[in-house]
């Protein structure tokens, strides 16, 4: 399938509803983190240089389909404004009454900023009102939102029965790394997983694990496997639901014939908040009153070796606390072996969430080929699901003309 992108639309003096994902942390209306507002600059910047007239749509935080001050795109305005180096004006409504008008007055390239479409019952039910209200006052629909392409809400799938579709840059660029690893990957292929829960991971084991030479499980992941396994893990975090997956996923991979790597060693603590009590233990001796918050240095150079030989590298999950300083070795440790395939050819993807805060926290961003901004929606991708978000962005059989 061929993905429409909107460099094949006509734009000019068009009027153009854009989803962005600028659900970014904010403390007290100040952003922390503005990696999501500036991963949509490349196309937002397209659409003024081709002279679209473009609408800004997002969604910030859960207000349960009613207006929540506090969680208000407005001071969103400020940093547009500082990155874009123009004005951009806000509307009260994303289907306000003033928005048809304002569009026909605003100026060839200009921007507005809507307000959160989830201070709107209809946006996360997808309702067609809502979506049919929505995409009104525009000429097409440029979708952008990779981190949001999981969710069928009006905003990200419904306003799509009634405009054009088109695949913004960045959409572009997440489904064509993201593709390179999944589909066709460069070999060997190794899978790094981490995080809290193997029940997270389950689908991405079964559609990925048969494509992969080995699969290096770290974090807090790791624990339900060693417990299948027969050993104690102290107080580390585990639970009966996830040791249960994870014998499914033992037996899962033995029968494909994956080796699967479990950590030798751990860093641990009594708990995250002692980083003065910190020691180092072997994973068959976890003493009972402590955790496991981060691999040890025996697994850092295991999981390193295999990485050295990859030519593809698919990293979901972090190797430990990352957030807390005496628990974010073997994160960073793992993402500098990572790097270092890269320097030499290998593509090497990493998922969101959790683990693109460790990149960008601990600052081994730029060493890998890309770090994806959907932590749910990658993680889906990566299990074959169809995400919703993307599928009216793809040219139909037999069709011959874009909008």
């Amino acid at each position: 399938m061929v993905l429409k992108d909107v460099s094949s639309a006509r734009l000019s003096g068009r009027k153009v509803l854009l989803r962005v994902d600028f659900n970014v942390p904010m403390e007290k209306s100040r952003i922390t983190d503005d990696t999501r507002i500036r991963a949509h600059l490349e196309t937002i910047r397209f659409l003024r240089e081709r002279g679209a007239r473009t609408a800004l749509a997002s969604h910030l935080g859960r207000p349960r389909g009613k207006p929540v001050t506090e969680l208000s795109l407005r001071p969103l305005c400020a940093r547009l404004r500082e990155l874009l180096e123009i004005d951009v004006p806000f509307m009260e409504d994303c289907i306000g009454a003033d928005l048809p008008g304002f569009l026909e007055e605003l100026e060839d390239g200009g921007l507005v900023l809507l307000e959160n479409t989830r201070f709107h019952p209809g946006e996360e039910a997808n309702d067609p009102d809502f979506s049919k209200k929505l995409a009104a006052p525009f000429d097409l629909f440029v979708m952008d939102a990779f981190s949001a392409a999981h969710r069928a809400h009006a905003s990200t799938r419904g306003v799509a029965d009634y405009l054009p579709a088109f695949a913004g840059f960045l959409i572009e660029k997440e489904i064509r790394f993201l593709k390179a690893v999944r589909d066709e990957p460069q070999k060997p292929l190794v899978l790094v997983l981490g995080g809290a829960k193997v029940t997270d991971k389950i689908g991405l084991v079964e559609n990925m694990a048969g494509k992969a030479s080995v699969i290096l499980v770290g974090g807090a992941m790791a624990f339900p496997f060693l417990k299948a396994g027969g050993l104690s893990v102290g107080r580390s975090k585990c639970d009966g639901e996830n040791t249960e997956k994870a014998r499914y996923i033992l037996k899962k991979t033995a029968s494909m014939n994956v080796r699967l790597v479990l950590p030798r060693d751990f860093v641990a603590s009594d708990t995250p908040e002692h980083e003065d009590t910190v020691t180092t233990v072997t994973a068959d001796s976890i003493p009972e009153d402590m955790m496991g918050l981060d691999i040890g240095p025996a697994t850092r150079d295991d999981f390193a070796g295999y990485i050295a030989e990859a030519r593809s590298v698919l990293w979901n999950g972090p190797m430990g606390m990352f957030e807390r300083p005496a628990f974010a070795e073997g994160t960073k440790f793992i993402g500098e072996a990572i790097s270092r395939r890269t320097e030499d050819g290998a593509i090497t993807v990493l998922g969101g969430g959790d683990t693109a805060a460790a990149a960008y926290s601990l600052g081994f961003e730029k060493g890998v080929t890309h770090v994806s901004t959907g932590g749910g929606a990658s993680l889906e991708f990566f299990e074959g699901k169809s995400l919703p978000g993307l599928e009216p962005l793809y040219e139909k059989e037999g069709s011959e003309s874009v909008e």
